[in-house]
C-alpha cells in the first residue's frame, strides 16, 4: 500500500498552535481596544480637569472681593495665594506688572489679545514649556495662569505601563487558556488523526473511542460508521472470494480430470474409450461449461449491483416481467404458467429488474415438477408498493432454510443436486434494495416455494 507523504517545503502550522494563536490574538485585540479607549478616557479627563482648574482659579482670583478692594496701580497681593501656577499681570502692552520674574507664564500676543475679546479669556498649550495657558482681562490689564502639564503625562505614562502590563498578563494567560482548551478540545482530532493514519499503515478498521456528544464526538461517530462500512465491505469481498474460489473448485476439477482422461485415452498403448464413454464425457465438460458460465455471469451481475447506482429510467414493470417470462418459457419445459399483472411504473434500471423477475422465474422452474404450474402475481398494495409474487408447486422451503434464502452461494440440500450457483436469489434481493424494495420468502398455497419482491413505484405512468 502507497501512503501520501505531505509535500515538504515550508512547514505547517499545527491545528492546535493555531488555536492558541487565535485565542492569545483575539484577547490581545480586545486588551488592545479596552487599553486604548481607557487611555484616551483618562487622558481627555485630565486635561479637562486641567482646564477646568485653571479657569477656577482664574476666575476665583478676579473675583474675589478682597482682591478687588485693592487700589488701582497696587500689586494685587492676593494673587501670591494662587499655589501651584505661574502666575503674571501683564498690561495690553506686554509689560508685567506683576510676577515672579525667575517663573512667569508664557506670553504672547493671544494672551494680550484677550483684553479686545468678548468673553475676555482665552486658553492654549505651550509647546515650548509644555504647559496649559489660561488668560483673563482684569481691571484693564491681563491676568495669565500658567500650568506644567508634566504631572499628567506623568500620570498617564503611568497608567500607559499599568494597561500595557495587565495587557500582555492578559495575552499569557490567554495563550495558556487557548494552548490547555486546545489540547483538551482537539483530543478527539487527535484520536481520529492517529486512527486515521492507523488504517492507511496497517489496515486495521477497528473502531476509535467516542466521548461525548458534542461535533467532535459525533465526527468520531461517524468515522466509526465508515471504518464499519469499510470493514462490512471488506469482509463480505473476502466472502464473496472465498465462496467463489469454494464454488469454482467443484467444476474446475472435474473438468480438468474429464479432459486429462480424454488426453491419457489419445495416448499409444494406453486403453482406448468406448463411443459411449466419450460421449458421456464430452456431455459432462459441456455441462461444467455451462456452469461455470452461470457462475462468472452471476458473480459478474452480482459485482454490478454492488456498484454505485446508475442513472434511473422510467420503468413498466408488466413490460418487464413479459420479457423475462418469454425467456424463461423457452427453458421452461412442460412447466406451466399463470399470470395476473397489474399496472405498475418506477423509476430504475430496467436490465437489473429484469434480471431479477428471470431469476425468480427460473428458479420457480427449477424447483417445479413436470406439470407444474409456476404463479406469476404483480399487485399493488398500500403505501405505495407493489407486490411480484413467484410461486411454485416444488418442495418448498424448510424453515431452517428460510433465513437464509437470499445469501450468496446458500444452497439447501435439495437444490445442491440441481444445477444453479446459489447467487440467483442474492442477485433478487440486491436489485430489489437497490430499487429501496425488499424481499420476502414463504410457503405457496401449493406447499411450494413463494418469493416477493416488493417494489415502490405508483399505478400510473410516470412522465
Amino acid at each position: 500500500m502507497l501512503l501520501a507523504t505531505p509535500p515538504t517545503g515550508k512547514k505547517r502550522v499545527s491545528l492546535r498552535s493555531r488555536v492558541t494563536m487565535l485565542a492569545a490574538s483575539c484577547v490581545a485585540g480586545a486588551v488592545a481596544l479596552v487599553s486604548l479607549g481607557a487611555y484616551l478616557t483618562v487622558k481627555e479627563n485630565l486635561y479637562q480637569q486641567v482646564d477646568d482648574s485653571l479657569r477656577q482659579k482664574a476666575q476665583d482670583t478676579v473675583q474675589s472681593e478682597w482682591i478687588a478692594q485693592t487700589p488701582s496701580g497696587d500689586v494685587p497681593v492676593g494673587l501670591l495665594g494662587v499655589s501651584g501656577v505661574e502666575v503674571a499681570l501683564v498690561s495690553p502692552d506686554g509689560s508685567i506688572l506683576f510676577g515672579d520674574p525667575r517663573n512667569l507664564p508664557p506670553i504672547s500676543s493671544a494672551e494680550l489679545a484677550v483684553v479686545h475679546e468678548s468673553d475676555h479669556s482665552n486658553i492654549r498649550t505651550d509647546q515650548k514649556k509644555d504647559s496649559r495657558v489660561v488668560s483673563v482681562a482684569y481691571q484693564g490689564d491681563v491676568l495669565v495662569i500658567a500650568q506644567s502639564l508634566d504631572p499628567t503625562k506623568k500620570q498617564l505614562g503611568d497608567l500607559a505601563l499599568v494597561l500595557f502590563l495587565i495587557g500582555g498578563a492578559g495575552v499569557v494567560v490567554a495563550a495558556v487558556a487557548g494552548t490547555a482548551v486546545a489540547r483538551t478540545g482537539l483530543a478527539p482530532v487527535q484520536r481520529l488523526t492517529r486512527a486515521t493514519e492507523r488504517v492507511a499503515r496497517t489496515g486495521d478498521l477497528r473502531p476509535i473511542q467516542v466521548d461525548g456528544d458534542d461535533e467532535l464526538a459525533r465526527l468520531s461517530h461517524s468515522f466509526n460508521l465508515m471504518l464499519g462500512a469499510v470493514a462490512n465491505a471488506q469482509m463480505r469481498q473476502r466472502q464473496l472470494v472465498a465462496d467463489a474460489g469454494h464454488e469454482l473448485r467443484t467444476p474446475l476439477t472435474s473438468m480438468r480430470t474429464n479432459l486429462e482422461l480424454l488426453l491419457a485415452a489419445e495416448k499409444p498403448d494406453t486403453p482406448q474409450l468406448s463411443e459411449a464413454d466419450k460421449v458421456e464425457i464430452h456431455s459432462d465438460v459441456r455441462a461444467q461449461l455451462d456452469e461455470l458460465t452461470q457462475l462468472i455471469g452471476d458473480l459478474v451481475e452480482l459485482a454490478r449491483e454492488d456498484a454505485p447506482p446508475l442513472t434511473y429510467e422510467a420503468v413498466d414493470m408488466v413490460e418487464v416481467v413479459e420479457q423475462a417470462l418469454a425467456r424463461a418459457r423457452r427453458r421452461a419445459g412442460e412447466v406451466n404458467f399463470e399470470v395476473e399483472l397489474h399496472p405498475w411504473f418506477l423509476l430504475g434500471e430496467p436490465h437489473t429488474l429484469e434480471r431479477a423477475v428471470l431469476n425468480l422465474l427460473d428458479n420457480a422452474v427449477k424447483f417445479s415438477p413436470a406439470g407444474g404450474t409456476v404463479r406469476v402475481e404483480l399487485r399493488p398494495a398500500a403505501d405505495g408498493y407493489a407486490f411480484l409474487q413467484v410461486a411454485d408447486a416444488g418442495p418448498g422451503i424448510k424453515d431452517a432454510d428460510l433465513p437464509h434464502v437470499f445469501d450468496r452461494f446458500y444452497r439447501s440440500d435439495e437444490a445442491r443436486t440441481l444445477p444453479g450457483s446459489g447467487l440467483g436469489l442474492a442477485i433478487v434481493k440486491s436489485a430489489a434494495e437497490r430499487h429501496g424494495g425488499a424481499v420476502f420468502a414463504g410457503r405457496s398455497a401449493d406447499g411450494g416455494a413463494l418469493i416477493a419482491m416488493r417494489l415502490p413505484g405508483s399505478s400510473e405512468p410516470i412522465l
